[in-house]
């Protein structure tokens, strides 16, 4: 046994050094509790977004809505990629007033959440969701908003980093959470930084389509999926910057930025799905939304061409026989 000795004269000195190693393991503590805080949070709003054989990612907000009768429940919204619906999309012709009109119509999304259970996953939740709101990849903003029927299935929602409408600068550590690969990978969290912001790429909707750039990594299924500020930002952490939708290699990834999501929701009066601070519209004046147009680019329904950038960033949504859109891949 080894026995140290101080003199009075270092007894202070050293209380003083023990109490700031106390200090700094007590913060160190609090610091991995409020981190393991965050992780939960971007896992808890994350889901898979199920459209027929596609499977891609989402975000979910939640907002207090009329219902009727003075009554109001929180109801479940998911901000996905336009790309990840676009086969649930059907149009068919009517005769109104003896003339022929097009009427585009969505089936059901399946939104689902995994359940993790002592580090094992023990099974899923599956809801059906409506589109409420539809821009197509090539010639519009590729956004979508979907709304889980089931009323108040979570509490939790995302916020969005709204900065003056400014770009999340340069070097900003983010990350992902994403059904990367689709249900595969769900709830899949990868980290990088924001390595550009501002990309144009001729999708053809002749003025160019903006983008930003992260090193975050993603895969196939990653479209939709939400990308965040991570502890290093301070108050602003676990804040919703963009949407993944295409790529050109697992840390090239290109995101949808909330400036240009914020524009859009704007033209198509959903602002209030970014924005919690508007008043959210009654249930009844939200299944009533046209589900396209309104935008100032907006949606044509005649066949698209790939444009070279359109080959070169392909969309992250895994390639099914059925879904001619994701050859660009």
């Amino acid at each position: 046994m080894i026995i140290v000795s101080f003199n009075r004269k270092e007894q202070p000195m050293l209380k003083r050094h023990f109490l700031a190693i106390s200090i700094c393991l007590a913060l160190c503590s609090i610091s991995v509790g409020a981190d393991n805080e965050l992780y939960q949070k971007l896992q808890d709003v994350s889901v898979t977004v199920k459209s027929g054989s596609g499977e891609g990612s989402g975000v979910i907000i939640t907002r207090e809505v009329s219902v009727g009768d003075n009554k109001r429940e929180k109801i479940n919204f998911v901000w996905t990629a336009g790309h990840v619906v676009d086969n649930l999309r059907a149009v068919r012709t009517i005769i109104e007033d003896g003339k022929p009109k097009q009427v585009v119509e969505f089936r059901d999304a399946q939104v689902v959440k995994e359940l993790i259970e002592n580090g094992r996953r023990v099974g899923e939740l599956k809801m059906d969701a409506k589109v409420i709101k539809y821009s197509d990849a090539t010639n519009g903003e590729d956004l979508a908003l979907l709304m889980i029927r089931k009323k108040g299935f979570i509490d939790k929602t995302i916020e969005f980093h709204i900065n003056e409408d400014k770009p999340v600068p340069i070097g900003t550590e983010l990350y992902h959470v994403g059904s990367l690969l689709g249900q595969t990978g769900s709830n899949s969290m990868t980290r990088g930084i924001m390595s550009q912001v501002g990309r144009v790429l001729n999708l053809g909707s002749g003025d160019g389509v903006i983008f930003d750039q992260t090193t975050v990594t993603a895969f196939p299924g990653s479209s939709g999926g939400g990308v965040f500020l991570t502890e290093r930002s301070g108050e602003d952490k676990s804040k919703y910057v963009g949407m993944l939708v295409r790529g050109a290699g697992e840390t090239f990834n290109l995101i949808v930025p909330v400036r240009r999501m914020r524009d859009w929701a704007k033209d198509n009066d959903v602002l209030w799905a970014i924005d919690a601070n508007l008043e959210t519209p009654t249930l009844k004046e939200i299944v009533n939304i046209p589900i396209e147009g309104g935008s100032s680019k907006g949606d044509s329904e005649d066949e698209k061409s790939l444009t070279e950038d359109s080959r070169k960033f392909p969309i992250l949504f895994p390639k099914t026989p059925n879904d001619k859109k994701t050859e660009q891949k």
